[in-house]
């Protein structure tokens, strides 16, 4: 297995180099390093308005959200390396020519996975906070275990979705009906006791009331879920065959009033029969977006009136922007090469597709504004959220064009996305917390949006593609 284990991370490694050299690749975990060690100094600023065991809410919940995106590759890992990455030979389908078991070269995958992210995000925050540590007045065991709580949250992340796309996999009945009873005690906790949840996730106890009994449940919880999650999913296909109707002729007739029709249906057809329209919307948006939802409101005291549902709906933004990798992700521009079809056209059909999947944000930005007592504030929340999500796919196209799910990784590209995210979020969410209806000046934001996207167009069109 440890074999196996090295030459499928070499392999990780490789295909990462490949895609935007080796060099920007190895300083993506030095950035991160960075932002920790230079955040760190900043701490003693956030406590003078923020609570220390908030704070250790806010990143352990961050840690948590980062793990739920990893993980929800368990969902549409195989379909996506199948359509997108059919050309290569990858280590993960080697049952099929080597004597070994699916099951053995699963699991292995799945270990390599778990550490090669912790190496690559968790690891150098921690360290970034540890060395930081003598200078801000922090002891070392109180670095060394908020290293060991992040992982834990990192895991629970991984883990949970894992297993949960697992049992999408095997049947969405059951999915369902594990959501429900998952949603029932959640919902029985805050009823009968009026106690957030989020106060009971295990390495958030662990950090704040250390004990070797808590680290074993902790443990043992998550070698469960990732034994289940290794044993009820299956990474070959099926082997069912499913028959479809004719879904382009009528799509194309209802999308004739958008640009590229064709593209935007043919779009929307790869998302519904790989099941990534329900999976990529649950594992990817409702479910994260509900969790960090319970840790924002750890916050509502320490904000201005109506301001956790403005930051909720930036929040929202910045996720829901990551759709625009959804609808990259099943194909690349190489199939495309011998027909008469520019990047930039096919960035205008996927950016078509991206603003019909907007329905889902501003849907659920509305119920919760509703459920929250805010509807008062539904407008202005839903345009912040909408404004922010096309600000952040407008700057996505124009750094990554049509492979924003590789080039993230890219350490330049990563510094400017944030830097130009960073500094929009920052000031919207000032004019949100000083008057609800300043929100709506976030319209302004479509405006460099769609120049984003006009550059973008004409950056990649004079690009080589790579095939990625």
């Amino acid at each position: 297995m440890f074999e196996l284990f090295i030459a499928m991370v070499k392999e990780e490694w490789r295909m990462h180099s490949t895609m935007f050299g080796s060099l920007s690749f190895a300083l993506f975990p030095v950035m991160i390093f960075g932002i920790a060690f230079m955040g760190a100094f900043l701490l003693p600023l956030v406590r003078t308005t923020l609570p220390a065991g908030n704070l250790s809410i806010i990143i352990h919940s961050s840690f948590l959200l980062l793990g739920f995106m990893v993980g929800a590759f368990g969902l549409l890992g195989n379909e996506v390396m199948n359509r997108r990455f059919g050309q290569a030979s990858l280590l993960a389908y080697s049952a099929r020519s080597l004597p070994l078991s699916e099951a053995h070269i699963f699991a292995t995958f799945v270990v390599k996975d778990v550490v090669y992210y912790f190496f690559l995000w968790v690891f150098p925050f921690g360290l970034g906070y540890l060395i930081a540590s003598p200078f801000i007045g922090a002891t070392l065991a109180s670095a060394l275990l908020l290293l060991l709580t992040l992982t834990l949250a990192f895991l629970y992340g991984l883990c949970t979705v894992f297993f949960l796309s697992a049992l999408y996999a095997r049947s969405r009945s059951l999915l369902f009906g594990a959501m429900i009873l998952l949603g029932a005690a959640w919902g029985s906790v805050v009823l009968f006791t009026g106690i957030n949840p989020a106060h009971f996730f295990p390495p958030i106890l662990l950090y704040a009331a250390f004990s070797w009994t808590s680290l074993a449940v902790s443990v043992i919880v998550l070698s469960i879920l990732f034994a289940l999650s290794v044993l009820l999913f299956s990474p070959e296909q099926t082997g069912t065959t499913k028959e479809f109707r004719d879904a382009f002729a009528p799509l194309h007739q209802k999308f004739a009033f958008l640009p590229d029709p064709p593209l935007a249906a043919k779009d929307m057809i790869d998302l519904y029969r790989s099941g990534s329209a329900i999976g990529q919307t649950l594992f990817s948006f409702l479910i994260p977006l509900a969790v960090i939802w319970f840790f924002l409101s750890f916050l509502g005291p320490y904000l201005p009136p109506h301001g956790l549902i403005f930051l909720f709906a930036i929040v929202t933004g910045v996720i829901a922007s990551t759709m625009y990798t959804w609808v990259t992700m099943f194909d690349s521009f190489g199939p495309y090469a011998c027909l008469p079809v520019a990047v930039s056209r096919l960035i205008s059909g996927k950016i078509t597709t991206f603003s019909l999947l907007q329905v889902v944000p501003v849907l659920f930005i509305a119920a919760v504004a509703f459920l929250a007592g805010e509807a008062a504030n539904i407008i202005p929340a839903v345009v912040l959220c909408l404004a922010v999500s096309f600000y952040a796919a407008g700057v996505m196209v124009w750094l990554t064009g049509l492979s924003p799910n590789v080039l993230v990784y890219d350490v330049k590209v990563l510094f400017v996305y944030l830097v130009l995210i960073g500094i929009v979020l920052t000031i919207f969410s000032a004019l949100a917390f000083a008057d609800p209806l300043y929100a709506l000046a976030s319209a302004v934001l479509f405006l460099p949006a769609g120049y984003f996207v006009r550059m973008g167009k004409a950056r990649w069109d004079a690009v080589d593609p790579s095939g990625f």
